[in-house]
């Protein structure tokens, strides 16, 4: 089956999603059935272990997501569907994962393994559910990186280029940060970054308290800053709040 799947054009997929958002419901069960491995395997990536799909809460959580991603999936935004669902899959297994770990009796992916042994030896036991949570942020922001640069590549950038060309000093990286920010929140301006790849600099020296020359340095960062806000980057998002978003 999963030879199969792969092995359909793109147009089909295309046009299997097309159906679905106009309503045709055997068309998006359909889809809902035939990617269940895509879905299962997209899951597993984040809770790094097999995931059943008749048994785990987390597979549910990623039929969702897929469904929801054909709803919202666009073609003009210059990704394939697969590539587009399979990370809005991720961003809504990350947020239940996190949302379970904030809840005060729900701390860990093996509770049923961990059950007769709470009362034995709290303390060991609380320090491997801390472990392993952090383990897993470590992975999920290492996966948010890796999809981060792929990002970057479509715009010609990499993050060899970004240390370079980053401002150095702390007011400098505030101030670029709010740069993007404006650019962000203008839907002419971060179509222009978002489409075109530029930043429209002489539209910008109007309105920054920013000299030409500065957004001409630091052109490539905010642009990254941009792309970022643009999209769903959870740990990349609380980096920015820390410097002034």
């Amino acid at each position: 089956m999963i030879k199969r799947l792969f092995q359909k054009s793109d147009t089909s997929l295309d046009a299997q999603v097309a159906s679905a958002k106009k309503g045709d419901e055997e068309a998006r069960n359909e889809m809902l059935k035939q990617y269940q491995p895509f879905i299962a395997k997209s899951v597993s990536e984040v809770c790094k272990r097999y995931i059943d799909p008749t048994k785990d809460d987390e597979f549910s959580i990623g039929l969702m997501a897929f469904n929801e991603a054909i709803q919202s999936y666009s073609s003009e935004k210059g990704s394939s569907f697969l590539s587009f669902a399979r990370l809005v899959i991720k961003r809504k297994v990350i947020d239940y994962i996190r949302n379970e770990q904030k809840q005060p009796m729900v701390t860990s992916l093996d509770e049923d393994y961990y059950e007769e042994e709470q009362m034995e030896n709290p303390l060991e036991i609380s320090a491997a559910k801390e472990r392993h949570q952090l383990e897993t942020e470590a992975w999920q922001r290492k996966e948010e990186i890796m999809e981060f640069q792929a990002e970057l590549i479509k715009y010609k950038l990499s993050f060899e280029e970004l240390i370079d060309s980053s401002p150095k000093h702390r007011d400098a990286r505030e101030s670029a940060v709010q740069v993007a920010r404006i650019v962000f929140e203008d839907v002419d301006l971060c179509h222009q970054v978002l489409e075109k790849g530029r930043l429209p600099i002489k539209d910008l020296v109007d309105r920054v308290d920013v000299s030409k020359k500065t957004l001409e340095r630091n052109r490539k960062f905010i642009i990254a800053l941009v792309l970022i806000l643009k999209g769903d980057y959870v740990y990349l998002k609380d980096y920015l709040r820390g410097v002034g978003m």
